[in-house]
């Protein structure tokens, strides 16, 4: 006689597929964390900072923090940059030996930039506030940075303008105003450095006012 055939014994794919489900599981909810976590920490660098005018934060590049830098040569007096996003430019001119400070309307912002100079040695001779320009006085400052991005169009034709009356009215005569990636509509720059996005233009008030 034959033997008889092994019972084959029941694979327990039931109990394999659980398993497989809870492990998707497990890295979908990994997956999803991390995005929820990283968007909480990206959004405030990458959306608008409350500004009337809705502009995205863009970071200064090497080049046009060095031509800022070479603006400021020869210079003397108390600095602010408006705008100052993550602090990079008030903490580049604070290492040359300004009294910086930055307004920013983004918290998330300012609170980086005091971060970032309290870790590069120079919260001394620096601040950050959360302020909106538009309710500061700036007439105790005899350099002023301002830092534009290429979706400021309306902000060039609209509110530029303002900007420019607000400085002339508040800041004194012997006051360099530095402005970055755009110029200002109705002035004529002293000095021109860079070129492309980096560009940047230097007015001193005393001939820019006439």
């Amino acid at each position: 006689m034959s033997p008889a055939p092994a019972k084959e014994i029941p694979r327990e794919e039931g109990q394999g597929g659980s398993r497989r489900s809870s492990w998707g599981l497990l890295v979908t909810a990994g997956v999803g964390g991390t995005l929820v976590a990283l968007y909480a920490v990206a959004t405030p660098f990458v959306t608008p900072a409350l500004r009337k005018v809705c502009l995205p934060f863009v970071p200064a590049t090497a080049a046009q923090i060095q031509n800022v830098l070479k603006m400021l040569e020869n210079r003397s007096g108390s600095l602010v940059d408006i705008g100052s996003g993550d602090g990079r430019i008030v903490i580049a001119a604070a290492k040359k030996g300004f009294q910086a400070v930055g307004y920013e309307l983004n918290p998330w912002l300012v609170w980086y930039s005091r971060y970032r100079a309290w870790r590069d040695g120079v919260h001394q001779n620096t601040k950050f506030y959360i302020s909106d320009l538009w309710k500061v006085s700036f007439s105790r400052y005899r350099n002023v940075v301002v830092f534009g991005v290429p979706q400021m169009d309306f902000l060039v034709t609209q509110q530029m303008p303002q900007l420019e009356k607000k400085l002339k009215e508040e800041l004194e005569c012997n006051t360099r105003i530095i402005a970055c990636r755009f110029p200002f509509p109705c002035w004529i720059p002293d000095h021109t450095t860079g070129e492309g996005i980096d560009t940047v233009w230097a007015y001193d008030l005393k001939h820019s006012g006439g």
